[in-house]
């Protein structure tokens, strides 16, 4: 039986910009998957950020943001598992609950070259495919053969930087889909 193989891109999308709906959309254009799946991180294990806003809020903007990409799908799977969510448990909870599916994980290269601190990261080395793409650096390093290094041009946006604009009340509509620009205001987010 063929698996549908299911791209995870986790993350705070805290917000969600265009540089992460971007870069999904060029691993489906590279044929590295059949889909990708945004899993809002309810809490990251490496990151104690004051600055997170409500999941639901996050998962909302997500699902703005990749309004009309039926390929893509906001995801919420992790809001119902232990906290803080370890990568392992929910590749692990996924492939239960759907065994019509192969999961890969999509990392950015930060995050690979921390990766040997992540828990459980040898069973994800051994159980998984990644996908690794560039951050910062620009070359390739020695991977193992189930991870690919997307060369990809790199986004030079984060969601850092657009709460900071918003905070300094700077324009920040370039960097985010239009409705997400709309739901911000709306809602009066990431204003000191």
């Amino acid at each position: 039986m063929h698996k549908r193989r299911t791209v995870i891109f986790g993350g705070s999308f805290n917000p969600v910009h265009i540089g992460h709906t971007s870069l999904a959309r060029e691993v489906l254009e590279r044929g590295l998957g059949d889909e990708v799946w945004f899993m809002v991180t309810p809490q990251n294990p490496h990151k104690q950020d004051k600055e997170l806003i409500d999941e639901t809020i996050r998962l909302q903007m997500v699902r703005l943001a990749i309004d009309g990409e039926s390929r893509f799908k906001a995801c919420d799977f992790e809001f119902t598992l232990p906290r803080p969510s370890y990568t392992i448990h929910t590749l692990n909870a996924l492939e239960k609950e759907f065994p019509d599916r192969q999961f890969i994980l999509l990392v950015g290269a930060d995050n690979w070259e921390k990766f040997d601190r992540w828990y459980s990261y040898e069973e994800i080395l051994s159980r998984y495919s990644l996908i690794v793409y560039p951050r910062d650096c620009d070359a390739a390093p020695l991977l193992p053969a189930n991870v690919r290094w997307l060369s990809s041009e790199l986004y030079d946006i984060s969601s850092t930087m657009v709460r900071n604009m918003i905070a300094e009340g700077k324009d920040f509509s370039k960097y985010v889909s239009p409705l997400v620009f709309e739901f911000i205001n709306e809602n009066n987010l990431y204003r000191i």
